[in-house]
């Protein structure tokens, strides 16, 4: 194990996470909140200091880095770039306890936008805006961004991929280019450009700037976290449709904006996992409309709060123009479906993914094909190319623990005594990173009913969910951590 190694790319994020603190801070010093300028200046020390440290132990570190030293440096770096993200809400008062700080941090960096808070509209501008960061530097991945903008990099030693592999979401991490380097680089201009261009039709819609850029933040990251106690519900038709336009976009696979760009669009249309994403919003959209028509007195009306929750949810982002806790139970039996299902592979959006159900899906198909015709070889096939055994076996692998996971955390945090559809949907809507779920932790209700162990269950829930499990539980496996 190449503890060095882990130690030196952890100094680099926590002094990137430092400089991320900066606008924040010049934030609240512009808004003379006094508290927030004395959390963030705390906040920014202590992160430098525990780079400055890490940075020592690693001088002279090996350059060697395997698979093992990629995944565990992703799972340390998320837990430890959450706890010194919380920082700042805890010393400046704005969120003193510190797992109730750590719980809104995580859901942030984790693109979850479950919250504890129950009058969000309280905090300072500066705590808003970090608040809302964490969302947007998440979504794309922290590393990720190491991987594309740090100076020179560790050139010839394989490092990049496996970094990009662990913390990337999906079945599998491809190149769009030969360099990883330069894929990452790709992958976040690209989010950048869609960012720019969702506060531009926000502001367009005379959202103040503001508004727009936290609001942009959370659709961007598909994270949910709303700078009003009511989300998304007191905005006007024209910012909902704009919410609603730029989630689906940001729950499609960035490599499609990739080609798109190189004039590939056949490829793009021929791609069966959109072809699936947006197959699956179309319908539930139209399900969901024929369902509520009688909650809302136009069809419009209808059909824009429809959209809304099904691009919200299925892109994981959790934003809400409605309570929807409140509507029929076949239509919040799509929203828990979705909830499950997510957005592509490769996007910002959390869920099992729609390219692993896909291949889950044609996997299980080939078992029963196999179980009639024994001796006839099947393959699996995704966009006419065989897929790779052990990405199946990867997807099999991940749903078993999916499984898993989802029922220990069910039953952990059923110890606090509430319902049944309260307990479950606040585990599904963790893990799968969406924010909001049913009854208690509806989109108009918080977390902040759940005990210390259910808060950290769930924000164990919300870190695995957003690192596709394995770089969480190799923390805790004793073979990860003996020398080779």
């Amino acid at each position: 194990m190449n503890y060095k190694m882990i130690a030196r790319f952890m100094s680099r994020i926590l002094l990137m996470e430092a400089a991320f603190m900066l606008p924040a801070l010049i934030i609240s010093a512009v808004d003379g909140v006094g508290d927030a300028v004395f959390g963030f200046v705390c906040g920014i020390l202590i992160t430098l200091a525990v780079s400055a440290v890490m940075g020592l132990v690693s001088r002279n570190a090996q350059l060697k880095f395997y698979a093992r030293e990629g995944l565990i440096c992703v799972g340390l770096s998320w837990i430890v770039l959450s706890i010194m993200g919380c920082l700042p809400f805890v010393i400046s008062g704005e969120i003193p306890f510190f797992i109730d700080a750590l719980f809104e941090t995580v859901s942030g960096f984790t693109t979850t936008g479950a919250s504890i808070l129950p009058e969000v509209e309280k905090l300072s501008r500066g705590i808003l805006y970090w608040r809302s960061f964490t969302h947007w530097v998440g979504g794309m991945g922290v590393l990720v961004f190491l991987l594309a903008f740090s100076p020179g990099g560790e050139k010839g030693i394989g490092f990049t991929m496996h970094l990009l592999r662990a913390e990337s979401p999906g079945p599998d991490i491809g190149k769009l280019v030969p360099h990883i380097k330069d894929t990452a680089k790709i992958l976040y201009i690209l989010y950048v450009i869609i960012t720019l261009l969702n506060i531009l039709f926000l502001v367009l819609g005379k959202m103040p700037f503001f508004e727009a850029i936290c609001t942009a933040f959370g659709a961007a990251g598909t994270g949910g976290f709303g700078i009003k106690n009511d989300s998304m519900a007191s905005y006007s038709p024209y910012i909902q449709n704009v919410c609603t336009v730029f989630m689906l976009l940001f729950g499609v696979n960035f490599s499609c904006y990739y080609l798109v760009m190189l004039r590939h669009f056949k490829s793009v249309i021929k791609d069966e996992e959109i072809r699936m994403y947006f197959g699956i919003v179309l319908v539930s959209i139209i399900l969901i409309s024929l369902n509520i028509r009688g909650l809302y007195p136009t069809l419009e009306e209808t059909i824009r709060h429809a959209a809304f929750q099904v691009s919200s949810i299925i892109t994981t982002t959790g934003f809400a123009t409605t309570d929807f806790d409140l509507w029929p139970s076949f239509s919040k039996a799509i929203i828990l479906c979705l909830m499950v299902v997510g957005a592509c592979a490769g996007s910002t959006g959390g869920g099992l993914k729609c390219g692993r159900a896909l291949l889950i899906l044609k996997s299980l198909r080939r078992n029963i094909h196999q179980a009639l015709r024994p001796n006839q070889v099947q393959v699996v096939r995704n966009n006419g190319r065989r897929v790779d055994e052990r990405v199946l076996r990867n997807a099999d692998a991940y749903l078993a623990a999916y499984v898993v996971i989802i029922i220990a955390s069910f039953i952990i945090v059923s110890l606090d005594g509430f319902s049944i559809t309260t307990n479950f949907s606040a585990v599904l809507s963790c893990f799968n990173n969406i924010g909001p779920g049913l009854d208690a932790v509806g989109p108009t209700c918080n977390f902040s009913i759940y005990s210390v162990l259910s808060k950290l269950v769930l924000i164990a829930d919300m870190l695995a969910g957003r690192l596709e499990i394995f770089p969480i539980l190799v923390l805790f496996s004793k073979s990860s951590w003996k020398p080779r």
